[in-house]
């Protein structure tokens, strides 16, 4: 591999083999210093202890989080965030408040705000409008804590409308605060059939934060076909310093699937 650039491991994907707070001390075992998290909690408000717990299970493994999800609805039953669902922006409000209070106790750099489905019953220009009001909302509330909110392009969500990095960027321009980045996910763009290669060398400065997995499968790199180490070598080559998300389903346990990376390069 011939980039240098630092990896973070998904503790929503990756150790689920064991209970959620032991994650972030299973990663920093595995010779991993960073950790990110999908929202680690059931309900947007969560009780303060849960909130608690949380925050002492990240510093006392020792790591940096540097990624949290806002609140993104039921993730499994098939929802894909509230930024731009009417009946939930109250909810989605109250959640920045959250997000922001335990990026500021751990140093958090990245929320990442999940548009949300298109609804049967709103118009997808009603939509976008208040997405672009929630969205200005948590970049606020973020720049309070010098930290950047992610809009990201997703695959396998029928009804969810950022595809492409374009997508994703024209809605960020309309949104027009500094800190509202590109979330690439290397994954979903390929799989939705973005032009990588393009966005990398076109985009590159507009990228807050790069996630991996391969394709087929969503498993570690060289379980599938991309070509994630050249992709990583030209962000790095256009400028890129962030943080790479592993963020992929193990073919195996989740300590055997780190074989791809040796461990003084984690």
């Amino acid at each position: 591999m011939a980039h240098q650039l630092r990896h973070t491991v998904n503790c929503s994907l990756l150790f689920t083999e064991l209970p959620l707070l032991e994650r972030p001390a299973a990663a920093k075992q595995a010779g991993f210093g960073a950790v990110e998290f999908w929202w680690p909690f059931v309900e947007a408000v969560p009780p303060d202890r849960q909130v608690d717990a949380f925050v002492t299970a990240i510093t006392d493994a020792g790591v940096q989080l540097t990624g949290l999800n806002f609140f993104a609805g039921d993730m499994p039953g098939g929802d894909r965030g509230l930024v731009s669902w009417p009946k939930r922006a109250g909810e989605f409000r109250d959640n920045v408040d959250v997000v922001v209070g335990i990026g500021q106790r751990l140093g958090t750099a990245g929320f990442n705000a999940l548009y949300g489905n298109r609804l049967d019953d709103v118009s997808a220009a009603e939509q976008d409008e208040l997405a672009i009001e929630n969205l200005a909302i948590a970049a606020r509330a973020a720049g309070r804590v010098g930290a950047t909110v992610l809009l990201e392009p997703v695959s396998g969500a029928d009804r969810y409308p950022l595809l492409t990095a374009a997508d994703a960027l024209a809605v960020i321009d309309r949104v027009d605060v500094p800190n509202l980045g590109l979330l690439a996910d290397l994954y979903h763009l390929a799989v939705n059939g973005d032009d990588v290669e393009r966005v990398i060398a076109d985009h590159t400065n507009r990228i807050a934060h790069v996630q991996i997995a391969d394709a087929p499968g969503r498993g570690e790199p060289g379980s599938g076909t991309l070509p994630l180490d050249q992709q990583l070598t030209a962000l790095e080559a256009h400028g890129y310093t962030g943080w790479v998300g592993l963020e992929y389903k193990p073919s195996t346990s989740t300590d055997e699937c780190f074989g791809w990376l040796p461990f003084e390069r984690r």
